[in-house]
């Protein structure tokens, strides 16, 4: 199987595997217990914590453990709206953020919180200038992704949150895409909220974080005994979390490492280069992520590509809308005709994707198309 569907989710690490392995066997205490299996199980999470923090450049006591990505976004606007909502009932976010954003302002909507949806341009990029205009003093929370899952388009997070500071209100940036991958420095971005999925970076699914801002308070998400900070109640999942700490350590060494960004230019440029006009860029040419090639081959249907793909694993989309014919909600936004669209495929690429991968898929699709123009 040539894997390309990373952004859908990415193998554990081996070292992470193997960081796992003294938890479940060995050390397996509950970290409020006061024994020493207790307490190494505790000394565990809290190096986690750190190697998280590390990689965020946030301070260990600002990262609360959560099951992942939509219980992080979960966390944060339902905790912002019921602490904050005497200030404003008013949410601002993007028409192309994840579900478990969407589904949540939705969710909102229906207890009399106002959602303001920002419109993105052709690349998928949310303008500052459309937060400004629509922006007030009753604003609780901005909430924008940092990169797309489908396209790679990264946002202008800096420029954001600081509009949505100067009218006083908190921002949060869902990272789940972006965190190991690019730069996700909490201090640079000035945001008061920022997502972590784990297994989006090579630890395991059930396992993610989020950043608050020290200082800022928000309702608990689940109540119960005092674990996280007393946000998240429930014995703390040692063997995932320190798989998420590990993670990040090793994310943050291979940061500046450019050999997917040049693998996914090289795909990029072989598929121009055989193809021609035949296949356009979905995204940001620049401003995206450097693993992710959003396409769309003209007069094709991506899915039927991806069905005659010999073990070629892609995605049409994002993975939430898995199955789907319609045009992606987030192509949709960005203007996209419904005829260039559906024939898009998002290939995601991995620490283990190679050159031959590539090859083999690039020369796939020439035959495809090939045949189906024949």
């Amino acid at each position: 199987m040539i894997y390309l569907d990373n952004n859908a989710t990415t193998s554990i690490d081996p070292e992470v595997a193997q960081a796992m392995l003294p938890y479940i066997f060995e050390h397996y205490g509950n970290p409020s217990s006061s024994h020493m299996l207790g307490q190494t199980a505790k000394l565990a999470v809290e190096k986690a914590r750190l190697q998280l923090a590390s990689l965020l450049h946030a301070l260990p006591d600002e990262l609360i453990f959560t099951s992942g990505g939509s219980e992080s976004n979960n966390m944060v606007l339902k905790g912002i709206a019921w602490k904050y909502k005497e200030k404003g009932r008013q949410i601002i976010t993007s028409v192309i953020e994840h579900p478990s954003v969407l589904k949540v302002c939705a969710y909102l909507e229906q207890d009399g919180y106002e959602v303001i949806y920002l419109p993105v341009d052709s690349y998928g990029q949310v303008r500052p200038a459309d937060l400004e205009a629509v922006i007030s003093d009753k604003t609780l929370l901005v909430s924008v992704m940092h990169a797309n899952n489908e396209t790679g388009t990264i946002q202008p997070i800096k420029e954001l949150a600081v509009i949505a500071h100067r009218f006083g209100a908190l921002f949060h940036t869902d990272a789940a895409q972006s965190v190991g991958k690019i730069s996700t420095d909490v201090k640079e971005m000035d945001v008061d909220f920022l997502t972590v999925a784990g297994h989006k970076l090579y630890a395991p699914k059930g396992i993610g974080a989020l950043y608050i801002r020290q200082g800022i308070k928000i309702d608990p998400f689940i109540h119960g005994a005092n674990h996280e900070r007393g946000l998240r109640a429930g014995t703390e999942n040692v063997i995932f979390d320190v798989a998420l700490g590990r993670a990040a350590s090793i994310a943050r060494k291979k940061l500046q490492d450019p050999a997917i960004g040049e693998l996914t230019q090289y795909f990029r440029e072989k598929l121009m280069l055989i193809l021609g006009n035949k296949v356009v860029l979905n995204g940001h040419p620049v401003e995206r992520l450097p693993n992710t090639l959003n396409v769309s081959f003209i007069g094709q249907i991506g899915s039927e590509i991806l069905d005659k793909l010999d073990g070629v694993a892609a995605s049409t989309g994002s993975a939430c809308h898995a199955g789907q014919t319609s045009l992606s909600p987030v192509l949709k936004a960005m203007g996209i005709d419904e005829s260039v669209g559906l024939g898009a495929i998002r290939f995601s690429l991995g620490r283990q994707t190679t050159q031959g991968e590539i090859d083999e898929t690039v020369s796939q699709l020439y035959r495809i198309i090939s045949e189906s123009e024949a």
